[in-house]
């Protein structure tokens, strides 16, 4: 297994001399700053929301999407952990793996809820979690499963929605593959095969198409460029989402090499197209950067090297899942990127153009990116320190931050009924 860093995730918090007064400013502002009154919701109109998903404690945060972001309520995705924990129990296979997932990717911690996007009507939550190797379905003004959906094999994890929004699709990694929902009924209406250990799914196309990106084994402490050989079969697979049969398969591997960069993994992580869906972005293992990829000349075409935290260890094993950055979105006119540097503890807004990195607003292991309800800024989630901040896209500069539950990682806009009020916690 890799190991994990030295010291545990949740005490992970930024060193002031590592970028200056504005990392003491921000290092102080992580400790000291005390918890916001949860705020109300919205008098009138439908409410667009955005959801934090508290990985390891099993809860999701609902913020507001713009704004001062603050806290509107919180939602239990495992009111029905005692009844999974017991099935896990009673089966030696399912206790294997599900240790193996709390030691390995969970960093010695279950993992509880990973993705997750809401109904068309706003009415519930679904939401995949990794160790249940499940995704649910969980009513939003009761708190109660309405739909389970066991994965293929022993792990859930990213997810997509399709643009109309009725449709989910989940990577199921242990497997190998993918399965699309109907995400009122949780019924598979397809599924299609990926590379090894899939991970980010993204729709294009208006909904036409599945991209999935497999990363390979991420959990051993072969991370060494010489032994790259074994993380397993990682590429792209396109599927059509309307009969889930592959049409393209893109391989990194020689595409990098292509590109003089034989260096890089292969593995591609957290991706973005931009608005016209011609250029990729994507993260690699062990990069402290990004990769451009165009999609019509089938082409890598340019390479972001970012900073390195000079306090970060070159010890490739002690970063988490072999990622060292992870996290990245882009702004909705496609003029600026935004990439959460994870082992580094900052994150940065970059010039498309120019690829060139704005301020680093330092940040405590930052796992995921995304954009604002208005589109102004970019949120991160702060993992190490339980909090996600709102980073401006025409700055670069931090203009808002939350607590939220225990090590947030991916965050998801969604919709809820005007007159909502979090359901009783059970």
């Amino acid at each position: 297994m890799t190991a994990a860093p030295s010291a545990p995730a949740r005490a992970h918090r930024p060193d002031p001399r590592r970028y200056g007064a504005l990392a003491a400013a921000l290092a102080l502002a992580l400790t000291a700053a005390p918890a916001p009154a949860v705020a109300a919701p919205a008098a009138a109109g439908p409410a667009e929301v955005m959801f934090v998903g508290n990985n390891w404690e099993g809860t999701v945060d609902v913020i507001r999407p713009r704004g001062d972001y603050a806290r509107l309520g919180r939602i239990n995705v495992v009111p029905d952990k005692q009844q999974r924990l017991w099935e896990i129990y009673l089966n030696p296979i399912k206790l294997a793996f599900y240790l193996g997932i709390q030691q390995g990717p969970g960093e010695g911690h279950d993992q509880l809820v990973d993705d997750m996007y809401t109904t068309p009507d706003g009415t519930a939550l679904v939401a995949s979690r990794p160790s249940f190797a499940d995704v649910v379905s969980i009513d939003l003004s009761t708190g109660a499963v309405r739909w389970r959906f066991p994965v293929s094999g022993f792990r859930s994890d990213h997810m997509a929605v399709s643009p109309d929004g009725t449709r989910v699709a989940v990577s199921a990694s242990t497997s190998n593959k993918v399965h699309v929902l109907d995400i009122n009924t949780g019924r598979q209406v397809g599924s299609f095969d990926a590379g090894d250990k899939p991970h980010e799914n993204l729709f294009t196309g208006g909904g036409r198409h599945i991209w999935n990106m497999s990363i390979g084994e991420v959990n051993t402490s072969l991370d060494d460029p010489s032994q790259d050989w074994t993380k397993g079969d990682r590429h792209i697979t396109v599927a059509d989402a309307a009969t889930f049969q592959t049409v393209k398969e893109i391989d990194m591997r020689p595409r990098l090499d292509a590109f003089g960069r034989g260096d890089l993994s292969d593995a591609v992580r957290p991706a973005v197209f931009t608005p016209d869906e011609r250029k990729l972005y994507f993260q690699v293992s062990f990069f402290n950067g990004f990769v451009e990829y165009d999609v019509a000349t089938d082409k890598v075409t340019r390479v972001a090297t970012l900073p390195k935290n000079p306090n970060t260890s070159e010890d490739r094993t002690t970063w988490v899942n072999d990622s060292r950055h992870h996290g990245i979105s882009i702004s909705p006119d496609g003029a600026k990127l935004c990439v959460a540097g994870t082992m580094d503890d900052y994150a940065t807004v970059v010039d498309r153009a120019t690829l060139a990195p704005g301020p680093l607003v330092v940040a405590s292991k930052p796992y995921w990116a995304t954009v604002s309800g208005d589109g102004r800024d970019c949120v991160i989630s702060e993992s190490g320190a339980d909090r996600v901040t709102a980073i401006s896209f025409a700055t670069g500069q931090k203009v808002a931050g939350v607590p939220v539950g225990d090590h947030p990682q991916r965050i998801r806009i969604g919709r809820l009924p005007s007159d909502w009020t979090p359901p009783t916690v059970r």
